[in-house]
Protein backbone atom coordinates (compact mmCIF):
# COMPACT_ATOMS: atom_id res chain seq x y z
CA UNK A 1 0.00 0.00 0.00
CA UNK A 2 1.37 3.30 -1.22
CA UNK A 3 0.08 6.65 0.35
CA UNK A 4 0.09 10.57 -0.74
CA UNK A 5 -1.62 13.42 1.11
CA UNK A 6 -3.02 16.68 -0.07
CA UNK A 7 -4.00 19.54 1.39
CA UNK A 8 -7.93 20.59 -0.34
CA UNK A 9 -10.05 23.74 0.06
CA UNK A 10 -12.56 20.77 2.01
CA UNK A 11 -9.62 19.25 4.17
CA UNK A 12 -6.82 16.40 3.67
CA UNK A 13 -7.61 14.12 0.83
CA UNK A 14 -5.98 10.80 1.51
CA UNK A 15 -4.57 8.79 -1.29
CA UNK A 16 -4.12 5.06 -1.33
CA UNK A 17 -2.24 2.50 -4.56
CA UNK A 18 -0.99 -0.41 -4.80
CA UNK A 19 1.12 -1.57 -7.79
CA UNK A 20 -1.94 -1.53 -10.22
CA UNK A 21 -3.77 1.44 -9.59
CA UNK A 22 -5.41 4.27 -6.79
CA UNK A 23 -7.32 2.00 -4.36
CA UNK A 24 -9.19 4.67 -2.16
CA UNK A 25 -9.27 8.41 -2.49
CA UNK A 26 -11.11 9.75 0.94
CA UNK A 27 -11.24 13.09 3.07
CA UNK A 28 -9.39 12.75 6.21
CA UNK A 29 -12.80 12.54 8.55
CA UNK A 30 -14.36 10.18 5.86
CA UNK A 31 -15.78 7.53 7.88
CA UNK A 32 -15.37 5.36 5.06
CA UNK A 33 -11.86 5.57 5.34
CA UNK A 34 -9.99 2.58 4.26
CA UNK A 35 -6.39 2.28 5.23
CA UNK A 36 -6.89 2.57 9.23
CA UNK A 37 -3.93 3.40 11.04
CA UNK A 38 -3.08 -0.61 11.97
CA UNK A 39 -2.51 -1.36 8.98
CA UNK A 40 -0.30 1.80 7.91
CA UNK A 41 1.40 0.57 11.10
CA UNK A 42 1.86 -2.88 9.51
CA UNK A 43 2.50 -1.71 5.99
CA UNK A 44 5.75 -2.43 4.50
CA UNK A 45 5.51 0.84 2.82
CA UNK A 46 4.43 2.78 5.55
CA UNK A 47 4.24 6.64 4.90
CA UNK A 48 5.57 5.87 1.36
CA UNK A 49 4.47 7.03 -2.18
CA UNK A 50 4.40 5.53 -5.17
CA UNK A 51 4.22 6.88 -8.95
CA UNK A 52 0.51 6.38 -9.11
CA UNK A 53 -1.11 7.55 -5.93
CA UNK A 54 1.82 11.05 -6.62
CA UNK A 55 -0.04 11.27 -10.43
CA UNK A 56 -2.98 10.75 -8.87
CA UNK A 57 -2.06 13.52 -6.07
CA UNK A 58 -1.18 15.97 -9.06
CA UNK A 59 -4.16 15.32 -11.00
CA UNK A 60 -6.07 16.06 -7.58
CA UNK A 61 -4.09 19.44 -7.28
CA UNK A 62 -4.92 20.31 -10.75
CA UNK A 63 -8.84 19.48 -10.41
CA UNK A 64 -9.04 21.89 -7.54
CA UNK A 65 -7.03 24.68 -9.81
CA UNK A 66 -9.84 24.43 -12.12
CA UNK A 67 -7.27 22.98 -14.22
CA UNK A 68 -8.28 19.59 -14.93
CA UNK A 69 -11.16 18.21 -15.93
CA UNK A 70 -11.02 14.32 -16.60
CA UNK A 71 -8.69 11.98 -14.67
CA UNK A 72 -5.83 9.82 -16.67
CA UNK A 73 -5.27 7.31 -12.97
CA UNK A 74 -5.58 3.31 -12.99
CA UNK A 75 -7.87 2.55 -11.09
CA UNK A 76 -8.52 -0.60 -8.53
CA UNK A 77 -11.14 -0.35 -6.39
CA UNK A 78 -12.30 -3.32 -4.40
CA UNK A 79 -16.01 -3.88 -4.41
CA UNK A 80 -18.86 -6.33 -5.94
CA UNK A 81 -19.57 -7.22 -9.45
CA UNK A 82 -22.80 -4.63 -9.04
CA UNK A 83 -20.69 -1.66 -7.23
CA UNK A 84 -17.90 -2.21 -10.05
CA UNK A 85 -20.39 -1.88 -13.13
CA UNK A 86 -22.02 1.10 -10.57
CA UNK A 87 -18.66 2.98 -10.51
CA UNK A 88 -18.17 2.35 -13.99
CA UNK A 89 -20.80 4.27 -15.03
CA UNK A 90 -20.39 7.00 -12.92
CA UNK A 91 -17.12 7.75 -14.69
CA UNK A 92 -19.06 8.73 -17.72
CA UNK A 93 -21.14 11.72 -16.33
CA UNK A 94 -19.06 14.85 -17.45
CA UNK A 95 -17.26 17.33 -15.63
CA UNK A 96 -20.19 19.84 -14.71
CA UNK A 97 -22.87 17.49 -15.04
CA UNK A 98 -25.09 15.45 -13.16
CA UNK A 99 -27.04 13.02 -13.10
CA UNK A 100 -29.40 11.16 -10.89
CA UNK A 101 -29.42 7.64 -9.81
CA UNK A 102 -31.96 6.31 -12.14
CA UNK A 103 -30.22 7.74 -14.45
CA UNK A 104 -27.43 5.36 -13.68
CA UNK A 105 -29.47 2.42 -13.15
CA UNK A 106 -30.89 3.24 -16.77
CA UNK A 107 -27.50 2.76 -18.32
CA UNK A 108 -26.46 -0.10 -16.50
CA UNK A 109 -29.57 -2.23 -17.90
CA UNK A 110 -31.05 -2.36 -13.76
CA UNK A 111 -33.88 0.85 -14.19
CA UNK A 112 -35.51 -0.55 -10.74
CA UNK A 113 -32.88 -0.70 -9.01
CA UNK A 114 -31.96 2.99 -8.10
CA UNK A 115 -32.00 2.25 -4.57
CA UNK A 116 -28.83 -0.36 -4.92
CA UNK A 117 -27.28 2.40 -7.23
CA UNK A 118 -27.30 4.71 -4.47
CA UNK A 119 -26.15 1.94 -2.46
CA UNK A 120 -23.30 1.66 -4.24
CA UNK A 121 -22.72 4.92 -4.80
CA UNK A 122 -22.21 5.45 -1.10
CA UNK A 123 -19.27 2.46 -1.00
CA UNK A 124 -17.51 4.47 -3.79
CA UNK A 125 -13.89 4.39 -2.38
CA UNK A 126 -12.40 6.83 -4.72
CA UNK A 127 -13.87 10.09 -4.23
CA UNK A 128 -13.81 12.69 -7.16
CA UNK A 129 -11.73 10.35 -9.51
CA UNK A 130 -15.21 8.50 -9.54
CA UNK A 131 -17.40 10.96 -9.25
CA UNK A 132 -19.98 10.19 -7.12
CA UNK A 133 -20.51 13.08 -6.11
CA UNK A 134 -21.84 14.60 -9.62
CA UNK A 135 -25.33 12.11 -8.71
CA UNK A 136 -28.38 13.78 -7.50
CA UNK A 137 -31.81 12.96 -6.62
CA UNK A 138 -34.22 12.80 -9.36
CA UNK A 139 -35.70 15.86 -8.84
CA UNK A 140 -32.19 17.80 -8.57
CA UNK A 141 -31.58 18.07 -5.10
CA UNK A 142 -28.52 17.01 -3.83
CA UNK A 143 -28.67 13.85 -1.82
CA UNK A 144 -25.94 11.73 0.10
CA UNK A 145 -22.42 11.91 -0.11
CA UNK A 146 -19.88 10.31 2.54
CA UNK A 147 -17.66 13.55 2.38
CA UNK A 148 -21.08 15.49 3.29
CA UNK A 149 -23.41 17.40 1.57
CA UNK A 150 -21.12 20.63 2.05
CA UNK A 151 -18.06 18.95 0.34
CA UNK A 152 -20.52 17.54 -2.39
CA UNK A 153 -22.00 21.55 -2.96
CA UNK A 154 -19.06 22.97 -3.36
CA UNK A 155 -17.18 20.24 -5.91
CA UNK A 156 -20.45 20.55 -8.02
CA UNK A 157 -19.98 24.29 -7.96
CA UNK A 158 -16.10 24.09 -8.56
CA UNK A 159 -16.83 21.83 -11.59
CA UNK A 160 -20.21 24.70 -13.03
CA UNK A 161 -17.58 27.43 -12.88
CA UNK A 162 -14.81 25.83 -14.91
Amino acid sequence: MFISKIETPLGDLHITANEHGVTYIGFSDDHRQILKASELDRSANKGKSNAISEAAAQQLVDYFAGKRKTFDLPLDPAGTEFQQQVWQQLKHVKYGDTASYIDIATAINKPKASRAVGAANGKNPISIVIPCHRIVGSNGTLTGYAGGLDRKSFLLSLEQSH
